[in-house]
C-alpha cells in the first residue's frame, strides 16, 4: 500500500513540474546536437587490408598445414610491427607527415580475426583524404620493410582504402549522442524536480498536514474581498 502511495506521490511530483522536466530535458538536447554538429571536429576513418599467405610451391599436406599456422601465429608479431617506429617513421617521411611516430601511432587500429590471415590497418583521420593516403601508406611501407625485418615475404595488399566524395565521419556519432542527451537531460531533470520538491517545506494544503501525522482543528475559509463585497451591496440595493 505504501509502495502504491509513493508511487502516487511521484507521478504528482513530475506532473506537477512537468514543464520543468520538458524545459531541462529539451535545452539539453540542443546543447548535444550543437555539440555534434557544430564544435566535435568529425573524424574519418579508412581501411586497407594485407593478406598474410606465404608463396609455396608443391608442399605436401602436412607442409602446408605447418606454413598455414605459422603464417597465423607471425600475424600477433606482424600488428605490433606495423604500428613501430621502423614503419611509422618511414611514413611519415614519405608522405612529409608533421607528426611524431606517436601521435600517427594513436590514429591506428591494427587487427584481425581469429585464425585469419587477413590484417586490417584502419586510421583515423580529420581529413578523409589522408585518412586514406596514410592507410595505404602503411600497408605499402610494411609489405616493403618486412622481408628486411624478419627475412619473410608473405604479405600481399588484398584491398586499398579508396578516395570517396560522400565520406561519412565515423565520430562524432550525432544520433546516439542525441539520444544520450536526451536521457541524460531527462534524469537530472526528473532529479532536479524531485530535488525542489523536497526542499519545499511550506504547507499549503490539507493533505500537507496530514503528511506530518498533525490533527487538523479546522478550516479557513476564503476572505471576501472588496470587488466582491461591493458586488453584493449592489445586489442588495
Amino acid at each position: 500500500m505504501e509502495e502504491v502511495i509513493d508511487l502516487k506521490k511521484l507521478y504528482k511530483i513530475l506532473r506537477k513540474r512537468i514543464y520543468l522536466i520538458l524545459s531541462l530535458t529539451i535545452v539539453t538536447i540542443g546543447i548535444t546536437a550543437s555539440l555534434s554538429y557544430f564544435v566535435i571536429t568529425p573524424i574519418y576513418q579508412a581501411q586497407t587490408q594485407i593478406l598474410v599467405n606465404q608463396k609455396v610451391n608443391d608442399q605436401e599436406g602436412y607442409a602446408q598445414a605447418q606454413q598455414l599456422e605459422t603464417d597465423l601465429q607471425l600475424i600477433n608479431t606482424y600488428n605490433v610491427i606495423i604500428k613501430s617506429p621502423a614503419i611509422l617513421n618511414k611514413v611519415i617521411d614519405k608522405l612529409d607527415l608533421n607528426i611524431t611516430t606517436e601521435m600517427l601511432a594513436e590514429q591506428l587500429i591494427v587487427s584481425s580475426e581469429s585464425n585469419s590471415k587477413v590484417v586490417n590497418i584502419k586510421v583515423l583521420d580529420t581529413d578523409s583524404e589522408k585518412a586514406v593516403t596514410i592507410s595505404n601508406t602503411v600497408a605499402t611501407v610494411f609489405k616493403e620493410e618486412i622481408p628486411k625485418l624478419m627475412s619473410v615475404d608473405n604479405i600481399n595488399i588484398l584491398s586499398v582504402a579508396k578516395i570517396s566524395k560522400d565520406a561519412s565521419p565515423v565520430k562524432p556519432n550525432k544520433l546516439l549522442n542525441i539520444v544520450m542527451g536526451a536521457v541524460i537531460g531527462f534524469v537530472i531533470s526528473v532529479g532536479f524536480a524531485l530535488l525542489l520538491e523536497f526542499l519545499d517545506t511550506t504547507i499549503k494544503t490539507e493533505s500537507d498536514i496530514e503528511d506530518l501525522a498533525l490533527p487538523v482543528m479546522g478550516l479557513v475559509g476564503a476572505f471576501p474581498t472588496e470587488k466582491n463585497n461591493k458586488s453584493r451591496k449592489a445586489r442588495r440595493t
